[in-house]
């Protein structure tokens, strides 16, 4: 069984509340929700196809033929017919020939590019850095341009559009990097409309943390799921939110900006000006200044992985570092939990690290701290890779836009 069916097999999502628009009309937006569909159940008969979306055989038929023809699905595994008799059905899925997205993961110090298939598989990767010294975004344009041409040209084949996750505040109806801390020199930068005219293909850009939500969304552990969240951890705080079938961005893309909730009336100083922001207590500066003061190896590059190492190892202060770090990082959690009710967290990066051990931790403590409901089922699971995650994120956003679904 391949890993698409074995996330299916896992969480079998339920029927959709809304159902295609008619059974006469096979527009885009048809073919955007049929395509979905899909994308919930993994690899699927046109009769499965059929019963999900509550319309007629005939309906898919009508839709998906022409995606059959265009090579962005292909027939495999043969279905035999049930007890009853019938004919036997294929199970359709997307065609490891279909045009690729080129996605861009955009980050201060660095560009990383790659193709992702229609069916998630990434390759084709190319990472460049950026100069220490570099202060021109019209210089740094032109390596990120490099790298997408590097990567879109690695196939004989046209690429369909071009997804960028950029690490920074994003104004997601202009497509520009509002801020970016580290690289100030992109604040400003009209990057959506730059890779449009350059490679003059669909160009749709967001916010790191949304493109990982996008990415789970399609590709990993939200896929099926109407309501979850997306939070990474590391240098900075982020979250994203899936509520009712729908990616929360907020106004012009202002959502998500978690790790400056207030969590300390009195905290330390944060570096967006404010005190007591989640930021100051559960990001991995937080833990290294920790770990100095406490006189632990290393401070400098301690991570939440190699404190484990150090807890399990005995070393003084280390095991009591962790739990704080723990309870830290359970305290956001919580409060999202609280306002949003997501029920499903997804968590990426540096916390994702340290592994199921991390995990229990914070979990036993997250659960302390939420109110509970009769026949809620809060969970809280370990995400992929953030640099795989967010690269299918990217992709995923030219998905939407050209399937016609929006988000």
């Amino acid at each position: 069984m391949g890993r698409v069916e074995e996330d299916s097999a896992r969480h079998r999502p339920s029927r959709p509340t809304t159902n295609l628009i008619s059974t006469s009309t096979l527009g885009p937006a048809n073919r955007g929700r049929l395509l979905q569909a899909l994308y919930d159940m993994g690899p699927s008969s046109r009769a499965d196809l059929a019963r999900y979306t509550g319309v007629s055989r005939g309906t898919v038929g009508g839709i998906v033929q022409p995606l059959l023809d265009k090579r962005i699905l292909v027939e495999g595994e043969v279905v035999p017919p049930n007890q009853a008799g019938g004919k036997p059905a294929t199970k359709l899925w997307f065609s490891k020939d279909a045009k690729p997205i080129c996605a861009v993961l955009l980050m201060h110090d660095h560009v990383r590019t790659c193709l992702v298939s229609l069916d998630g598989a990434v390759y084709a990767q190319s990472t460049e850095k950026f100069p220490k010294d570099l202060n021109d975004p019209h210089e740094a344009f032109q390596i990120i341009s490099r790298s997408v041409q590097k990567t879109a040209t690695s196939v004989d084949m046209p690429i369909l559009g071009i997804g960028v996750a950029v690490a920074g505040m994003i104004n997601t109806e202009a497509g520009s990097i509002m801020s970016m801390s580290l690289a100030p020199f992109f604040n400003n930068f009209p990057i959506e409309t730059e890779l449009a005219k350059e490679f003059e293909v669909p160009v749709c850009v967001d916010k790191d943390d949304r493109a990982l939500l996008v990415g789970d969304r399609w590709f990993g552990k939200g896929r099926g799921r109407g309501n979850f969240a997306v939070v990474y951890t590391g240098e900075v705080l982020g979250a994203a939110l899936y509520i009712d079938g729908h990616l929360h961005r907020g106004p012009s893309g202002a959502g998500g900006e978690i790790g400056h909730t207030i969590v300390q009336l009195n905290g330390s100083r944060c570096k967006c000006g404010r005190s007591g922001c989640w930021e100051t207590i559960a990001t991995l500066r937080w833990l290294r200044d920790e770990a100095l003061a406490r006189g632990l190896p290393q401070p400098a590059s301690l991570d939440t992985r190699r404190l484990i190492i150090l807890a399990d190892q005995g070393v003084e202060g280390a095991a009591e570092l962790l739990q704080e770090y723990a309870f830290n990082l359970s305290v956001g959690l919580a409060n999202l939990q609280q306002l949003m009710a997501p029920n499903y967290i997804i968590l990426h990066g540096d916390v994702a690290q340290g592994g199921e051990r991390m995990l229990q931790l914070i979990e036993a403590r997250f659960r302390e701290l939420i109110l509970s409901r009769p026949g809620d089922d809060v969970s809280l699971v370990l995400g992929d890779s953030e640099d795989v995650a967010a690269l299918r994120g990217a992709a995923g956003l030219v998905l939407s836009e050209l399937l016609n679904f929006p988000l």
